[in-house]
């Protein structure tokens, strides 16, 4: 037995739309009407004879309590109060309890439907949305909705002979128990699957097949048939059919056979190429930045995923709210522009912080930004700081996507004034600089930056053996640049994978005289999964000034060692050769290790951690005297990174060390 129907769309397939492909019930013919009888064939009545007892049907009258064969005075009264009693009870409100049987077991549905259908039923559901409250009526009523729902998500689910059927029960505490029974019966299955028209496209269509992803033999679920016309959908865009269109799909059940054919129009139409941006509305950027932005070039094969990387990167900008990116047809049937709108968004920013902390004192800061100054995005910030320790004012440029995508040229004015324990420093600060960038929408495996800068500065320090204070002036040229590659799963909390990283510095500094020195430092990390909620993350760093002593080499420009992003347990700067007054030296090499475990549970994880390390005046590390901290730390896992909180000790506490150090930030530690 077999038939077929068209549903209006796609969709309507998910919640029992294919109840229209099941076959029709058999006619059933009605039973014919019995001749009448010829009035004159019956016997005449008497009414007067006695009626005689139906079986069955006999019921005891009540004993008169006054007048022997006569109903007692008070039964109508009583008749209408056990009436009045039995409504009131109807209409009461009864707490009940829903439970699906026959879903699961040897009968039942693989696990995976099962939690499915579960899933869209609590969704539904008129009994869970009565919240497990209502009156007999209410609760009936509910339940052959659900009885209705329930069938439906079975048929489209391809159990299209499943029966449902309802059962209702007093508990033992007095609640209701509402079953609903399943027997899902067999599972039909894809007999065929015909895409009409798909041959158009060439030597693409077998590939367009693929990806619809469904073939003979396979569950005829509406879910799958909907995820495979997405993805054929996908593909086709993909490959530059920009107008194909897909037709509404064709379902034919044989019942006989337990089994569905589906049948799919497709027109592909052209595959189009690539022709020209056009701008539409206002012009937040020109043509020729879009198409640096974009990762396509006139002449491309059009490929809707690109497009929705065009439109991504776009609002990444953070001076777009809005983007509209569409295909428009041109003179040539196998040539697209794309016309993009832009919607802007508010190009200036305002923003402060303030804190505290024991080892820092207070710190207040604030900024000024406007994001398209210096057009096509050239971000200009001024920023003030005024802290215990720091207080600086300095502007910066930053031009996104210079010259080509994720590109960022840089530029500064800094004049800063910082009192640490190792040194004061007034200082002014010149830079260039160019960089490949990434972030957490587009992690790059490959960085890397390249830059200028020039410092002068006035810095006081101590005579490391005496503790003689001393002033000195100095001006420095340096050529910074860095190479790293990315290989963890995640920007801001990676847990596979590992990372490395190498900076190298040339200087040269004007003090007493010119010499020259290179600065370097490696980095190293890498995360190991270890069961579903546990991740390994381990890290090294090791760093080299090379060319000069450090007592030569300027305070601000020497490796410093201790707090959150060193070893934790030990204060800022607090690692490492000290003056005769205890104050940090500073060091020309430098050596770190981090080991920690990273548990997580749900939105929280707890973070068990060792650090080490130490700074050395010799050129290369000699990883004597280790210095190690030890504490845990808790994650508060957010959509856009964890924040961090960490509290450390250090094991081997030299005077003047604190017991416990605290460091807050957000993401992991590296």
């Amino acid at each position: 037995m077999r038939n077929a129907c068209r549903p209006t769309s796609a969709r309507s397939i998910v919640l029992g739309a294919m109840l229209c492909v099941t076959g029709a019930a058999q006619a059933q013919p009605a039973s014919p009407p019995t001749a009448s009888e010829d009035p004159a064939d019956l016997p005449e009545l008497d009414p007067s004879t006695e009626m005689a007892p139906l079986p069955g049907m006999e019921v005891d009258w009540p004993e008169a309590a006054d007048t022997a064969g006569e109903p007692p005075a008070d039964a109508g009264a009583a008749t209408g109060a056990t009436a009045e009693s039995t409504l009131a009870d109807a209409q009461a409100d009864r707490r009940y309890g829903v439970d699906i049987t026959g879903l699961s077991g040897k009968d039942g549905v693989p696990p995976e439907t099962e939690s499915a259908i579960r899933s869209r039923f609590r969704q539904l559901s008129a009994l869970e949305e009565g919240k497990g409250v209502g009156n007999t009526a209410q609760i009936d009523r509910r339940a052959r909705q659900d009885e209705t729902l329930l069938n439906q998500l079975l048929r489209a689910a391809g159990y299209y002979d499943a029966r449902v059927s309802t059962r209702i029960e007093d508990e033992k505490t007095g609640r209701l128990g509402v079953s609903l029974v399943v027997r899902p019966g067999v599972l039909y299955t894809l007999s065929g699957v015909d895409f009409g028209g798909i041959d158009a496209a060439g030597d693409v269509a077998a590939q367009l097949r693929r990806a619809f992803g469904l073939e003979t033999g396979q569950p005829a679920d509406s879910d799958r048939i909907e995820a495979g016309l997405v993805a054929l959908k996908a593909e086709l865009g993909h490959e530059g059919f920009v107008f194909a269109k897909i037709g509404e799909p064709k379902l034919t059940v044989d019942h006989d056979e337990h089994a569905v054919r589906l049948a799919v129009d497709v027109e592909p139409g052209y595959a189009q190429r690539i022709g020209k941006i056009r701008i539409e509305g206002e012009r937040l950027f020109s043509a020729k930045h879009l198409g640096r932005i974009a990762r396509f070039r006139t002449g491309d094969m059009y490929d809707a995923a690109r497009m929705e990387d065009f439109r991504r990167a776009l609002i990444q900008t953070s001076l777009v709210s809005a983007v509209t990116i569409k295909p428009v047809a041109t003179a040539d049937p196998q040539v697209v522009d794309i016309s993009v709108k832009l919607e802007p968004a508010p190009p200036r920013t305002v923003a402060g912080a303030i804190g505290y902390g024991t080892g820092e004192g207070y710190r207040l800061e604030a900024s000024w930004q406007h994001r398209n100054l210096v057009r096509p995005e050239g971000a200009v910030t001024f920023r003030g700081v005024l802290g215990t320790q720091e207080q600086s004012l300095g502007a910066t440029l930053r031009r996104n996507n210079y010259k080509a995508r994720d590109r960022v040229l840089t530029g500064q004015v800094i004049l800063s004034h910082l009192d640490q324990n190792a040194y004061e420093a007034r200082s002014l600060t010149i830079g260039a600089g160019l960089e490949r960038q990434t972030n957490i929408i587009w992690q790059k495996k490959w960085t890397w930056s390249y830059g200028v800068e020039l410092v002068a500065s006035k810095e006081q320090d101590t005579v490391k053996a005496t503790g003689a204070p001393r002033s000195r002036q100095y001006l420095i040229g340096a050529l910074p640049s860095s190479l790293s590659y990315d290989g963890s799963d995640d920007l801001l909390n990676p847990t596979r994978g590992y990372r490395l990283a190498a900076r190298v510095s040339p200087e040269l500094s004007l003090q007493g005289g010119a010499f020259g020195y290179v600065k370097a430092q490696v980095d190293g990390s890498s995360y190991l999964p270890v069961g579903g909620r546990t991740a390994i993350a381990g890290r090294v760093r090791f760093g080299s000034i090379i060319g000069a002593s450090a007592e030569r080499i300027a305070p601000t420009r020497r490796f410093y060692a201790g707090g959150g992003g060193s070893v934790r347990g030990y204060g800022y700067q607090k690692i490492g050769p000290v003056d005769i007054n205890g104050d940090p030296a500073g060091g020309r090499s430098l050596a770190e290790f981090s080991i920690e475990a990273r548990v997580r549970f749900g939105d929280f994880g707890v973070v068990p951690f060792i650090d080490g390390g130490n700074l050395y005046s010799a050129r290369l590390p000699t990883f004597r005297n280790l210095r190690y901290g030890a504490g845990i730390g808790v994650r508060y896992y957010t959509s856009f990174g964890p924040i961090r909180v960490d509290v450390g000790t250090p094991l081997n506490r030299r005077p003047g060390d604190s017991r416990i150090a605290v460091y807050v930030s957000l993401g992991q530690a590296f």
